[in-house]
């Protein structure tokens, strides 16, 4: 195996400077709209009746909704309810809508199309507005329980052409490549968020117009001066397991009031489908409890870590003995097209990727094992073992997956740099491969 000229802990190319373009502590009211208790996720196999309980509300408002949300329709009918999932006109909002199936189904191709008014979510003009979903991947639905199903989709014109923000479709022309299909490309995404107080817009867990103590006890914490959201984040990775999501973990982050969980690893365009419908999934949950969700790259200014979507990612090769060469060849692809993905991986990710707080400067490429500090982080265990993953520490919090996922494989998988360039990046990253 070709060995490191110099120390790997971090190399580095500089790239020119290029503009991009594109409080109070949570109280006890706040929590009682979330719905957390078990029996939400469960399904009663028979219902002789109901009864609608009257429940008196904080503020005096009678609710007679509980049982009916939680009512189970099975009993009585085979049809169930379809709540299709799209992505909005800002290529990060998510919009959905139901409709009733005549009974239940189990993959996307037995499902019908369906419109919506594209004008209302900024996609198509009003005079002709019509944008026609296409079904794409199934899910259980845990809000309604049952045989109901949330239905990813993606946007298309009425002709069959896909619309500027669906980004699905070419990420799945580069998915059904041989050579992609034949590297079987695994990815595991690390979704960071903030969770937001409703009024002020501030994070949940802090003073209102001011700041908590420093950043360093917040990390995986447990404690209630310490731990801001707990239930929002097990809600949810209880909500996604039952939904048929790949969620793999969840953990408190660095900056209070912030979170994060994984899903993986999944393949190929796998990977955008369970991330966006994890996304619905959270927005869902922390609309019933009266909370913000945030997917801002940099939520608050100064010494407080960022929001990123760290995503791991391998190939067969990569896995396989002598992978860690092709790891290596992958890394000077990637430092070769540095700057395209950096315009693909989310808005206002430039006051995230500062060089401070764990992450690369956005305009420098870099690569180190165990380096948190760098672009592209190898393992020890990668290392040792000469074989394994790397990570991609530059996508922000609000990045598409479609995008991340399908451009680090057409990089690393089908592009081809010439013998040239790739001969001065290595001299460059002093990386000999």
């Amino acid at each position: 195996m070709a060995q490191m000229m110099v120390s790997p802990m971090q190399c580095q190319i500089r790239f020119p400077s290029k503009s991009l373009e594109g409080k109070p502590m949570i109280t006890s009211k706040m929590w009682n709209s979330l719905l957390l208790n078990a029996q939400r996720f469960k399904t009663k196999r028979s219902v002789s009746a109901f009864k609608v309980l009257a429940v008196k509300s904080d503020n005096g408002v009678v609710s007679r909704l509980e049982d009916l949300l939680k009512l189970d329709m099975a009993p009585f009918t085979d049809k169930i309810i379809a709540e299709y999932i799209w992505i909005g006109g800002t290529g990060i909002d998510i919009r959905s809508k139901s409709r009733t199936i005549s009974r239940p189904v189990e993959y996307p191709s037995e499902l019908p199309k369906w419109n919506y008014d594209g004008s209302s979510t900024g996609q198509a003009p009003g005079e002709d507005s019509e944008v026609i979903l296409y079904p794409q991947a199934v899910f259980k639905d845990p809000f309604r329980g049952g045989n109901n199903i949330l239905v990813i989709c993606d946007s298309y014109t009425p002709s069959g052409e896909p619309i500027p923000t669906n980004k699905r479709y070419r990420a799945a022309q580069i998915f059904s490549e041989q050579k992609v299909i034949d590297e079987v490309p695994w990815y595991g995404i690390e979704q960071e968020y903030t969770l937001l107080q409703t009024n002020v817009k501030w994070p949940l867990g802090w003073p209102v117009g001011g700041y908590p103590g420093p950043q360093g006890p917040y990390y995986c914490a447990v404690g209630a001066d310490k731990s801001f959201g707990r239930d929002i984040s097990d809600a949810h990775y209880k909500a996604c397991l039952y939904a048929g999501i790949n969620i793999s973990g969840t953990n408190g982050e660095v900056m209070p009031g912030q979170w994060e969980y994984q899903v993986g690893p999944s393949v190929g365009i796998e990977a955008g489908d369970h991330i966006w419908c994890s996304r619905y999934i959270l927005e869902r949950i922390t609309e019933q409890a009266g909370v913000i969700l945030s997917l801002d790259p940099k939520p608050i200014e100064g010494d407080w870590n960022g929001a990123g979507c760290h995503t791991n990612f391998s190939t067969k090769s990569m896995r396989e003995e002598g992978g860690y060469e092709v790891i290596k060849k992958a890394i000077l692809n990637l430092s070769l097209r540095h700057m395209d993905h950096i315009s693909a991986y989310g808005e206002g990710n430039e006051r995230r990727l500062t060089g401070k707080h764990e992450t690369a400067n956005i305009n420098t490429f870099s690569w180190g094992v165990a380096n948190r500090g760098c672009s592209i982080r190898v393992g020890r265990d990668t290392e040792k073992q000469g074989k394994g993953y790397l990570e991609d520490r530059r996508p922000a919090s609000n990045m598409d997956p479609y995008v991340v996922t399908s451009l680090l494989a057409d990089t690393t998988i089908l592009w081809q740099p010439s013998l040239e360039a790739e001969a001065r990046a290595a001299k460059e990253l002093q990386l000999q491969v």
